[in-house]
């Protein structure tokens, strides 16, 4: 297998199943960016394709093997969330085309630059990767830069600096994808239990993280969060993984709050936050490192989570060269990524905010952070993303929308999963109902339109969370106003 792009000649032709997906019209782009001639398929046309379009990404709006021989291309690239018997990949395959998965083209990409920050953990990873790319941008820096989200920064979910020298990624755990991804700068935001469908529990997620490890540079850095009882656990099993890749014990940062630490190192986070305040949400704090100032933050977004974002943030960027006056000016800018908090403005008075925020934990911390700004009532509109990860954490969806005043479901959203029959959001209504809380569910979007136009008040906030499928309600009700 090729090392790098580099082993990828200008000029050699390269084809992306699912082209329009967030992560795969970025990597369309780096790829363009490095000379390749980019074409793809999706059954989805949206702004993202037109755009690659534009470019001069040869779009195909159908899967179909006559897409593969009329671009004739040399490589194949897929997500994983493309299901068997896809016409393309089976055609591809057939002639004896190098198809490889989305993952194992980004790993090539992160081999191909002497310095990589990959920014991995189960929430807050577009935030994070936002957050120290932006850092880096202020410090002089010039990385490339690859998003699960559009940044309005960037114009989009990519930031093209230089080919080999810095690159900033973010690294999913889904199908074990980010073993791939080399490292000179890795970070873990945290570890929760999440992808079901790939991972039987908690334990396998925190094994899967020990192992990611394996494939930071020797003399490389791992960035965590001091509190984070998985991350320790993770911790404690980093060596014997090393060692079975015949490596030493990495360097370790740690962030967090004062107070907070790995409870068998007994020392206060090396980047911590103190004497932290909030305004209408957002945190201000002083960040020390080693115990010594080293400079002051006010956030433009709202959240303890994102307090530990930034300590995350500015430890990594640190680490490359960024500056502290830097951190300082890109996180009181830094007003979020698409679909993280994302304020979209009025409906009936009320204020429209969508957030991605699809597992129970980051519903939680999402639904913390709305409660520290100033509002009237809070009308939550939720989706929850694929079958097996709504029934597998029922308990835990349950139990994390109870507290809210009003909660309206969406029927659940999966792309990659076919529907079992045997579970769906009306369940987690109806639990929350018996339970004493106050939970609809309804059949379409329309119909939570008008239940929304009927009673929400000028002051509330409707607060829409979920996948792309129910954000996109957002800008739907700003436009009825």
């Amino acid at each position: 297998m090729a090392e790098g792009m580099k082993d990828l000649p200008s000029g050699k032709r390269v084809f992306f199943v699912g082209i329009g997906g967030i992560s795969m019209s970025g990597l369309a782009r780096i790829a363009m960016n490095y000379g390749l001639i980019v074409g793809g398929s999706d059954m989805h046309p949206s702004e993202r394709t037109a755009e690659l379009s534009e470019l001069g990404v040869k779009f195909y709006g159908v899967h179909s093997e006559e897409n593969i021989k009329e671009f004739a291309p040399d490589i194949v690239v897929h997500t994983a969330a493309i299901l068997p018997g896809n016409p393309e990949l089976d055609y591809a395959r057939a002639q004896g085309l190098t198809v490889m998965e989305r993952s194992v083209f980004l790993g090539l990409i992160t081999r191909n630059f002497n310095n990589v920050i990959n920014i991995s953990g189960t929430h807050g990873k577009t935030t994070t990767t936002s957050m120290v790319s932006l850092i880096l941008l202020k410090s002089g820096a010039n990385p490339t830069v690859h998003l699960g989200a559009e940044l309005p920064a960037f114009g989009g979910t990519v930031y093209l600096g230089s080919k080999d020298q810095l690159l900033v990624s973010e690294a999913c755990e889904y199908h074990r994808s980010f073993l791939e991804f080399y490292s000179t700068i890795a970070a873990i935001t945290n570890i929760d239990y999440d992808h079901v469908d790939c991972y039987a529990s908690i334990d396998e997620v925190i094994d899967v993280f020990a192992q990611f490890t394996e494939k930071l540079s020797p003399d490389g850095t791992l960035v965590i969060p001091a509190g984070d009882k998985n991350v320790q656990e993770c911790v404690r099993r980093i060596p014997a993984c090393r060692k079975e890749a015949g490596m030493e014990e990495p360097r370790i940062m740690t962030t967090g709050l004062a107070g907070e630490g790995i409870d068998f190192w007994k020392r206060d986070p090396d980047f911590c936050a103190a004497n932290v305040e909030y305004t209408d949400g957002k945190a201000g704090f002083d960040v020390l490192y080693k115990g010594r100032p080293y400079t002051h933050i006010q956030l433009a977004i709202p959240g303890t989570h994102n307090v530990y974002n930034a300590l995350t943030a500015i430890a990594c960027a640190s680490l490359a060269g960024g500056t502290a006056e830097a951190a300082q000016q890109a996180l009181a800018e830094f007003t979020g990524a698409e679909g993280r908090f994302d304020i979209k403005g009025k409906f009936k008075g009320a204020m429209v905010v969508t957030d991605y925020a699809h597992h129970p934990s980051a519903a939680r911390a999402t639904l913390d952070a709305a409660s520290h700004v100033p509002h009237g009532k809070t009308w939550v509109v939720f989706q929850p993303l694929t079958y097996s990860r709504t029934k597998v954490l029922f308990e835990d969806y349950v139990t994390s929308l109870l507290p809210c005043e009003d909660v309206f479901f969406d029927e659940i959203f999966s792309d990659r999963e076919v529907n079992p029959g045997d579970i769906s959001s009306r369940d987690i209504a109806d639990e929350i109902n018996k339970r004493g809380g106050h939970a609809e569910f309804f059949e379409s979007k329309d119909a939570i339109v008008e239940r929304l136009a009927g009673c929400v008040s000028e002051g509330d906030m409707i607060l829409i969370l979920g996948p792309e499928d129910i954000r996109s309600l957002g800008d739907r009700l700003v436009k009825l106003g």
